[in-house]
């Protein structure tokens, strides 16, 4: 009676825990129901009881699984950049302890960064969880994507998906720091669906200012996860197949959980140009000045943009000469891979400047942004004053005064400065994230890449087309989204920000390192030189007054001979009444100068003392 008991009773369990798994995805009360039915039906076997313990012990761990489950059932998305500024784009995704990476860029830094060239995320998180990064999948190979991967590569070696062009464009970078034996590159193809621990991944053609831009979708367990990379809908590239809007319709019709949109141009109604437009433009200003000397600056990896310079330099006859090392490494890069057409006999090097009248040469540059290399003093390239300079960019946010003064030193010089619809931009206004949100009918909207107004308009896009604002999520930079199909939050927040990186490498230039920098850039530098004698208590000589940045020269005598007898007087005084000791000395110099300029209305340089100490008895 008893085994045949317990057999039924295994039985009803096999059938309860099948019975659940079916209704739980259809109806959780009716779950609920057959739960307690079922137990009802069991009580009255007395004889059970054995066997009754067994199942208690058994539902506990059936319960414990499924509780499990239902925890796995989100993902965290971690923001390490991208979110504040043009630039440092990084999202990393993670499911079930495992993390995938999404872009490594840099961003360049603006005026107020004394001596620092670049800024890179920082990464303290995947550091702190080195073992569950998997993978870095690159969306295109502009340096705001790519740029911080030789830094984070010496932390982070794991595998780097791109493609083809985008590898190419990382591979030329690791070659020059030398880190490409140590690389990890796998080449993807548009389309190609591969797994990565628990990520299936796909690679989705976009347009953008670079050929061979992608969007990434990872689907998980939890979810599908779009990410738009940079991108605009462009219906006629000027290289490859226009943008897959029928594959994301696909996805959108399988259902996503969430997009990550391209925020750059959300406050611009309407659509984005064809990049094809900009060739026309080319083509009436080469007609116009087909007697001087053309020089176009824009950015070297615009690969479609240097193209239609060269068809149009090629339809007019003229040389073409690439200057600067980014513009030669990336067009031939671009040029062996198929992604540029160079006309046979149509490209010189600058060396072979002098051997061409000046109407049939075409000079491609970077410089676009207010480089020295656009500038007057550029050691191979003299501007002329027939010269037309044409700028084929927009001033990256933070380079529009320095973008200005280029021109006007070149305008000074009789050269034409030509910018008016000259440059199309590379991504999506509001019209075409309308479309993008149209297909993938996302159930979560995340704006990315932009300041935050440019966030915000986009947030503001997905509101009007009926989105609900909580699934519109704006995060910050280090915060932790956890996405599941009941709910979206911010859970918490990861050490986060910007690591700077100086002209000379150096890595990490501490925020006391740039406050010493602005410190001395807005008041100068006072030394003092002093020579004490540090076991009879006497000064041997000086105080010697050197500044730099500090006063006028008409002004410096008379303050600087006061100082020096204010701190002499000082001295003697301290040294006459008190054992020495460096620290107090050096501490007594500057307090006396600071006090002293403080009551003469003068704002104080930064004081460094030095002194030369001697021991000797007379």
């Amino acid at each position: 009676m008893a085994k045949k008991a317990k057999t039924e009773q295994s039985a009803g369990k096999k059938k309860q825990t099948t019975s659940k798994q079916t209704e739980q995805k259809q109806n959780r009360k009716k779950t609920t129901t057959g739960k307690q039915s079922a137990a009802n039906n069991k009580q009255p076997v007395k004889k059970q009881e054995p066997a009754k313990k067994k199942q208690t012990a058994a539902n506990k761990k059936q319960n414990t699984a499924v509780k499990t489950k239902q925890l796995s059932d989100s993902l965290k998305v971690i923001p390490l950049g991208g979110l504040e500024q043009i630039g440092m784009n990084m999202t990393a995704i993670e499911y079930n302890g495992k993390i995938v990476v999404i872009d490594c860029g840099m961003a360049f830094a603006d005026d107020t960064l004394l001596g620092i060239d670049l800024i890179i995320p920082d990464i303290t998180y995947l550091k702190q969880n080195k073992s569950k990064v998997k993978a870095f999948f690159i969306t295109h190979g502009h340096e705001d994507h790519i740029g911080a991967i030789p830094y984070i590569l010496k932390e982070i070696n794991v595998p780097i998906y791109g493609t083809k062009l985008t590898i190419a464009l990382i591979r030329k970078k690791l070659e020059e720091t030398k880190l490409l034996d140590s690389a990890k590159l796998k080449v993807v193809d548009y389309g190609q669906k591969f797994y990565v621990s628990d990520f299936k991944v796909e690679f989705i053609r976009t347009n953008h200012s670079i050929s061979d831009a992608a969007a990434i979708a990872i689907r998980t367990p939890a979810g599908l996860i779009y990410h738009t990379g940079d991108f605009k809908v462009d219906y006629t590239p000027v290289y490859g197949d226009a943008m897959n809007l029928w594959r994301m319709a696909e996805l959108g019709q399988k259902g996503v959980l969430a997009v990550f949109s391209d925020s750059t141009n959300a406050m611009r109604p309407g659509y984005t140009m064809s990049e094809t437009t900009v060739g026309e433009r080319f083509d009436a200003l080469f007609a116009e000045h087909q007697k001087q000397r053309i020089i176009v600056a824009t950015f070297a990896s615009n690969v479609d943009r240097v193209q239609q310079v060269i068809n149009t330099a090629y339809k007019y006859k003229r040389k073409v000469i690439l200057e600067g090392r980014s513009m030669i490494n990336v067009i031939e890069t671009a040029t062996e891979l198929g992604y540029i057409n160079m006309p046979k006999n149509t490209l010189i090097s600058i060396d072979e400047l002098g051997n061409y009248p000046d109407n049939r040469i075409v000079i491609i540059t970077t410089g676009s942004q207010g480089e020295s290399m656009a500038a007057k003093n550029h050691n191979k390239i003299n501007i002329r004053s027939n010269d037309v300079i044409i700028f084929s960019s927009n001033p990256i946010p933070g380079n529009e005064k320095a973008v200005a003064n280029v021109m006007n030193e070149l305008s000074a010089l009789g050269a034409k400065v030509v910018f008016e619809q000259t440059h199309v931009s590379g991504h999506a206004c509001q019209e075409e994230i309308k479309l993008i949100y149209t297909l993938l009918k996302p159930k979560y909207v995340i704006p990315v890449h932009g300041e935050y107004r440019h966030r915000i308009a986009n947030a503001q896009i997905a509101y009007n087309m009926g989105y609900d604002e909580k699934d519109v999520f704006l995060i910050d930079t280090g915060d932790i989204l956890e996405l599941s199909e009941k709910k979206g939050k911010v859970i918490g927040h990861v050490q986060s920000g910007g690591i700077y990186v100086d002209n000379s490498g150096v890595e990490d230039v501490g925020r006391s390192i740039l406050d010493d920098r602005k410190d001395l850039s807005e008041r100068g530098v006072l030394i003092v030189s002093v020579c004490l004698n540090t076991t009879e208590g006497f000064v041997i000589s000086g105080p010697e007054i050197f500044t730099r940045g500090w006063v006028y020269d008409g002004e410096s005598e008379k303050l600087i001979e006061d100082v020096r007898k204010i701190i002499y007087n000082a001295l003697v005084d301290y040294l006459s009444r008190n054992h020495y000791n460096r620290g107090k000395a050096k501490m007594i110099i500057a307090d006396e100068v600071r006090k002293y300029l403080k009551n003469h209305n003068n704002k104080g340089p930064m004081i460094l003392p030095f002194i030369l100490e001697v021991e000797q008895e007379n």
